[in-house]
Protein backbone atom coordinates (compact mmCIF):
# COMPACT_ATOMS: atom_id res chain seq x y z
CA UNK A 1 0.00 0.00 0.00
CA UNK A 2 2.96 2.45 0.52
CA UNK A 3 3.98 2.21 -3.08
CA UNK A 4 0.27 3.07 -4.13
CA UNK A 5 0.36 6.25 -1.41
CA UNK A 6 3.60 7.59 -2.48
CA UNK A 7 1.94 7.05 -6.27
CA UNK A 8 -0.70 9.19 -5.73
CA UNK A 9 1.37 12.07 -3.52
CA UNK A 10 4.50 11.87 -6.30
CA UNK A 11 1.61 12.15 -8.98
CA UNK A 12 -0.82 15.14 -7.22
CA UNK A 13 2.53 17.02 -7.27
CA UNK A 14 2.27 17.51 -10.32
CA UNK A 15 -0.84 19.59 -10.64
CA UNK A 16 1.07 22.01 -8.30
CA UNK A 17 3.76 22.40 -10.39
CA UNK A 18 1.77 22.75 -13.61
CA UNK A 19 -0.33 25.19 -12.23
CA UNK A 20 3.19 27.38 -11.34
CA UNK A 21 3.88 26.70 -15.39
CA UNK A 22 0.64 28.79 -16.17
CA UNK A 23 1.78 31.39 -13.25
CA UNK A 24 5.18 31.74 -14.39
CA UNK A 25 4.68 31.42 -18.59
CA UNK A 26 6.35 28.64 -18.96
CA UNK A 27 6.21 26.62 -22.10
CA UNK A 28 4.66 23.20 -21.72
CA UNK A 29 5.76 21.27 -24.50
CA UNK A 30 9.00 22.48 -23.92
CA UNK A 31 9.30 21.77 -19.86
CA UNK A 32 7.52 17.97 -20.81
CA UNK A 33 9.99 17.25 -23.01
CA UNK A 34 13.12 18.01 -20.38
CA UNK A 35 11.24 16.27 -18.09
CA UNK A 36 11.08 12.96 -20.34
CA UNK A 37 14.60 13.24 -20.67
CA UNK A 38 15.08 14.05 -16.81
CA UNK A 39 12.64 11.04 -15.53
CA UNK A 40 14.99 8.74 -18.08
CA UNK A 41 18.05 10.09 -16.27
CA UNK A 42 16.62 8.93 -13.05
CA UNK A 43 15.30 5.26 -14.16
CA UNK A 44 19.07 4.68 -15.58
CA UNK A 45 20.45 5.89 -12.05
CA UNK A 46 18.40 4.04 -10.09
CA UNK A 47 18.43 0.33 -12.11
CA UNK A 48 20.59 -1.00 -10.37
CA UNK A 49 22.09 -3.43 -12.82
CA UNK A 50 24.15 -2.83 -15.88
CA UNK A 51 22.84 -0.11 -18.57
CA UNK A 52 24.27 -1.73 -22.21
CA UNK A 53 21.73 0.61 -24.56
CA UNK A 54 22.73 -2.28 -27.32
CA UNK A 55 20.84 -4.78 -26.08
CA UNK A 56 18.44 -2.96 -25.50
CA UNK A 57 16.20 -3.56 -28.44
CA UNK A 58 16.90 -7.57 -27.52
CA UNK A 59 14.66 -6.90 -24.39
CA UNK A 60 10.85 -8.28 -24.34
CA UNK A 61 8.86 -5.26 -23.73
CA UNK A 62 11.28 -3.14 -26.04
CA UNK A 63 8.64 -2.63 -28.89
CA UNK A 64 5.85 -1.91 -25.74
CA UNK A 65 8.24 0.88 -24.40
CA UNK A 66 8.38 2.97 -28.11
CA UNK A 67 4.49 2.42 -27.82
CA UNK A 68 3.91 3.89 -24.61
CA UNK A 69 6.78 6.35 -25.11
CA UNK A 70 4.28 7.63 -28.15
CA UNK A 71 0.77 6.96 -26.39
CA UNK A 72 2.27 9.82 -23.57
CA UNK A 73 3.75 12.61 -25.58
CA UNK A 74 -0.15 12.04 -27.84
CA UNK A 75 -2.13 12.10 -24.82
CA UNK A 76 -0.21 14.64 -23.41
CA UNK A 77 -0.77 16.92 -26.42
CA UNK A 78 -5.14 15.91 -26.45
CA UNK A 79 -5.08 16.28 -23.39
CA UNK A 80 -4.02 20.15 -23.53
CA UNK A 81 -6.61 20.51 -26.91
CA UNK A 82 -9.29 18.99 -24.55
CA UNK A 83 -8.43 21.69 -21.41
CA UNK A 84 -8.52 24.40 -24.56
CA UNK A 85 -11.73 23.38 -26.82
CA UNK A 86 -13.68 21.86 -23.72
CA UNK A 87 -12.23 23.23 -20.24
CA UNK A 88 -10.52 21.42 -17.26
CA UNK A 89 -13.16 20.07 -15.89
CA UNK A 90 -14.09 18.16 -19.65
CA UNK A 91 -10.71 17.27 -19.38
CA UNK A 92 -9.82 15.93 -15.64
CA UNK A 93 -13.26 13.86 -16.20
CA UNK A 94 -12.70 12.66 -18.99
CA UNK A 95 -8.54 11.14 -18.35
CA UNK A 96 -9.69 10.04 -14.82
CA UNK A 97 -12.91 8.59 -15.81
CA UNK A 98 -10.81 6.04 -18.17
CA UNK A 99 -10.18 4.13 -15.20
CA UNK A 100 -13.14 1.81 -16.01
CA UNK A 101 -10.50 0.34 -19.00
CA UNK A 102 -8.09 -1.24 -17.40
CA UNK A 103 -10.46 -2.37 -14.41
CA UNK A 104 -12.83 -3.81 -17.29
CA UNK A 105 -9.48 -5.47 -18.75
CA UNK A 106 -8.83 -6.79 -15.75
CA UNK A 107 -11.97 -8.16 -15.10
CA UNK A 108 -12.05 -10.15 -18.30
CA UNK A 109 -8.67 -10.65 -19.07
CA UNK A 110 -6.99 -11.95 -15.96
CA UNK A 111 -10.45 -13.11 -14.40
CA UNK A 112 -9.84 -10.78 -11.45
CA UNK A 113 -12.88 -11.03 -9.01
CA UNK A 114 -15.30 -7.66 -8.19
CA UNK A 115 -17.41 -8.24 -4.91
CA UNK A 116 -20.39 -6.53 -4.38
CA UNK A 117 -19.22 -3.61 -2.43
CA UNK A 118 -15.99 -2.93 -4.81
CA UNK A 119 -18.38 -2.54 -7.65
CA UNK A 120 -19.80 -0.12 -5.63
CA UNK A 121 -17.04 1.33 -4.71
CA UNK A 122 -16.02 2.14 -8.40
CA UNK A 123 -19.46 3.57 -9.35
CA UNK A 124 -19.59 5.91 -6.64
CA UNK A 125 -15.88 6.30 -7.66
CA UNK A 126 -16.45 7.42 -11.55
CA UNK A 127 -19.18 9.67 -9.33
CA UNK A 128 -16.76 11.37 -7.32
CA UNK A 129 -14.22 12.09 -10.17
CA UNK A 130 -17.10 13.82 -12.05
CA UNK A 131 -18.32 16.01 -9.21
CA UNK A 132 -14.97 16.83 -7.56
CA UNK A 133 -14.15 17.86 -11.46
CA UNK A 134 -16.88 19.98 -11.45
CA UNK A 135 -16.63 23.96 -12.12
CA UNK A 136 -18.92 26.96 -12.02
CA UNK A 137 -21.07 26.98 -15.42
CA UNK A 138 -19.61 30.20 -16.78
CA UNK A 139 -16.14 28.69 -15.77
CA UNK A 140 -15.69 26.31 -18.77
CA UNK A 141 -15.75 26.27 -22.21
CA UNK A 142 -18.89 24.53 -23.62
CA UNK A 143 -19.00 21.24 -24.77
CA UNK A 144 -19.37 21.17 -28.54
CA UNK A 145 -20.45 18.73 -31.22
CA UNK A 146 -17.50 19.81 -33.13
CA UNK A 147 -14.75 19.43 -30.22
CA UNK A 148 -16.28 16.00 -29.09
CA UNK A 149 -13.72 14.24 -30.30
CA UNK A 150 -10.72 15.12 -27.78
CA UNK A 151 -12.40 13.94 -24.20
CA UNK A 152 -13.34 10.86 -26.30
CA UNK A 153 -9.64 10.44 -27.31
CA UNK A 154 -8.44 11.76 -23.83
CA UNK A 155 -11.02 9.08 -22.06
CA UNK A 156 -10.03 6.00 -24.68
CA UNK A 157 -6.14 7.06 -24.81
CA UNK A 158 -5.77 7.47 -21.46
CA UNK A 159 -7.46 4.09 -20.52
CA UNK A 160 -4.98 2.65 -22.57
CA UNK A 161 -2.40 3.77 -21.31
CA UNK A 162 -3.14 2.14 -17.88
CA UNK A 163 -3.91 -0.97 -19.53
CA UNK A 164 -0.95 -1.66 -21.41
CA UNK A 165 1.56 -0.24 -18.09
CA UNK A 166 -0.39 -3.59 -16.55
CA UNK A 167 -0.34 -5.83 -19.58
CA UNK A 168 3.63 -4.70 -19.62
CA UNK A 169 4.15 -5.29 -15.97
CA UNK A 170 2.22 -8.48 -15.68
CA UNK A 171 3.62 -10.35 -18.94
CA UNK A 172 7.23 -8.78 -19.48
CA UNK A 173 8.65 -6.55 -16.56
CA UNK A 174 9.99 -7.82 -13.72
CA UNK A 175 10.26 -6.19 -10.85
CA UNK A 176 14.11 -5.53 -10.81
CA UNK A 177 13.54 -4.07 -14.61
CA UNK A 178 10.76 -1.47 -13.23
CA UNK A 179 13.54 1.52 -13.20
CA UNK A 180 15.55 0.17 -16.45
CA UNK A 181 11.90 -0.06 -18.34
CA UNK A 182 10.49 3.59 -17.10
CA UNK A 183 13.64 4.91 -18.41
CA UNK A 184 13.42 2.99 -21.59
CA UNK A 185 9.63 4.28 -22.28
CA UNK A 186 10.62 7.93 -20.98
CA UNK A 187 13.80 8.38 -23.27
CA UNK A 188 10.86 7.13 -25.99
CA UNK A 189 8.98 9.98 -25.34
CA UNK A 190 11.20 12.53 -25.46
CA UNK A 191 12.69 11.31 -28.89
CA UNK A 192 9.29 11.63 -30.14
CA UNK A 193 9.14 15.20 -28.26
CA UNK A 194 12.28 16.33 -29.53
CA UNK A 195 11.20 15.11 -33.44
CA UNK A 196 7.57 16.94 -32.39
CA UNK A 197 10.21 20.16 -32.12
CA UNK A 198 11.81 19.53 -35.05
CA UNK A 199 8.90 19.23 -37.32
CA UNK A 200 7.14 22.41 -35.96
CA UNK A 201 10.83 24.56 -36.22
CA UNK A 202 10.27 25.49 -32.54
CA UNK A 203 13.75 25.54 -31.57
CA UNK A 204 12.96 28.79 -28.29
CA UNK A 205 15.52 28.11 -25.32
CA UNK A 206 14.50 29.58 -21.89
CA UNK A 207 16.15 28.58 -18.97
CA UNK A 208 13.03 28.65 -17.19
CA UNK A 209 11.36 26.00 -19.35
CA UNK A 210 14.56 23.91 -18.66
CA UNK A 211 14.17 24.36 -15.37
CA UNK A 212 10.32 23.72 -15.21
CA UNK A 213 10.92 20.23 -16.42
CA UNK A 214 13.63 19.34 -14.14
CA UNK A 215 11.13 19.89 -11.47
CA UNK A 216 8.73 18.23 -13.52
CA UNK A 217 11.01 15.35 -13.77
CA UNK A 218 11.52 13.60 -10.96
CA UNK A 219 8.40 13.11 -9.60
CA UNK A 220 7.05 12.11 -12.89
CA UNK A 221 9.23 9.16 -12.56
CA UNK A 222 8.85 8.16 -8.99
CA UNK A 223 4.91 8.23 -9.87
CA UNK A 224 5.17 5.38 -12.73
CA UNK A 225 8.19 3.74 -10.52
CA UNK A 226 5.24 3.28 -7.45
CA UNK A 227 2.68 2.44 -9.64
CA UNK A 228 4.16 -0.26 -10.98
CA UNK A 229 5.47 -1.74 -7.96
CA UNK A 230 1.90 -1.21 -6.24
CA UNK A 231 0.71 -2.80 -9.58
CA UNK A 232 3.24 -5.50 -8.29
CA UNK A 233 1.91 -5.84 -4.75
CA UNK A 234 0.02 -9.79 -4.63
CA UNK A 235 -2.19 -8.15 -2.01
CA UNK A 236 -3.44 -5.46 -4.03
CA UNK A 237 -5.18 -6.45 -7.75
CA UNK A 238 -5.43 -4.13 -10.33
CA UNK A 239 -8.93 -2.77 -10.11
CA UNK A 240 -8.26 -1.78 -6.56
CA UNK A 241 -4.88 0.00 -7.32
CA UNK A 242 -6.53 2.07 -10.78
CA UNK A 243 -9.24 3.17 -8.68
CA UNK A 244 -7.78 4.28 -5.66
CA UNK A 245 -5.51 5.97 -7.99
CA UNK A 246 -7.56 7.91 -10.18
CA UNK A 247 -9.76 8.82 -7.56
CA UNK A 248 -6.96 9.86 -4.95
CA UNK A 249 -5.32 12.31 -7.45
CA UNK A 250 -8.50 14.00 -8.41
CA UNK A 251 -9.46 14.67 -4.88
CA UNK A 252 -5.93 15.48 -3.52
CA UNK A 253 -5.22 17.99 -6.33
CA UNK A 254 -8.45 19.75 -5.57
CA UNK A 255 -7.24 20.14 -1.80
CA UNK A 256 -4.06 21.41 -3.22
CA UNK A 257 -6.12 23.77 -5.52
CA UNK A 258 -7.93 25.09 -2.23
CA UNK A 259 -4.63 25.24 0.35
CA UNK A 260 -1.85 26.70 -1.98
CA UNK A 261 -4.05 28.67 -5.36
CA UNK A 262 -6.78 29.81 -3.16
CA UNK A 263 -9.15 27.96 -5.75
CA UNK A 264 -12.78 28.24 -5.40
CA UNK A 265 -15.35 24.97 -4.81
CA UNK A 266 -18.50 24.61 -5.08
CA UNK A 267 -21.03 21.93 -3.42
CA UNK A 268 -20.59 19.36 -6.28
CA UNK A 269 -17.14 19.68 -5.54
CA UNK A 270 -17.68 18.92 -1.51
CA UNK A 271 -19.95 16.08 -2.21
CA UNK A 272 -17.13 14.66 -4.99
CA UNK A 273 -14.45 14.68 -2.03
CA UNK A 274 -17.20 12.80 0.15
CA UNK A 275 -18.19 10.14 -2.24
CA UNK A 276 -14.29 9.89 -3.13
CA UNK A 277 -13.11 9.08 0.60
CA UNK A 278 -15.91 6.51 0.43
CA UNK A 279 -14.82 4.86 -2.87
CA UNK A 280 -11.68 4.25 -1.57
CA UNK A 281 -12.85 2.36 1.37
CA UNK A 282 -15.30 0.91 -0.15
CA UNK A 283 -12.24 -0.59 -2.57
CA UNK A 284 -9.66 -0.71 -0.32
CA UNK A 285 -10.99 -2.80 2.26
CA UNK A 286 -13.37 -5.49 -0.52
Amino acid sequence: MINLILSILFSSSLYVFFKYFEKYDINTLHAIIVNYVVAATCGFIFFEGDVNFITVPKEQWFFGAIALGLLFIFIFNIMALTSQKNGLSVASVAGKMSVVIPILFAVFVYKERLGLLKILGILIALLAVYFTSARIKNSQAPLSKKTLIYPILLFVGSGIIDTFIKYMETNYVSTGEIPYFSAVVFSFAGLIGIMTLIIKKDFAFKWKNVLGGILLGVPNYFSIIYLLQALQNQNLNSSTVFTINNVAIVMISTILGIVVFNEKLIRKNWLGIGLAIISIILVAST
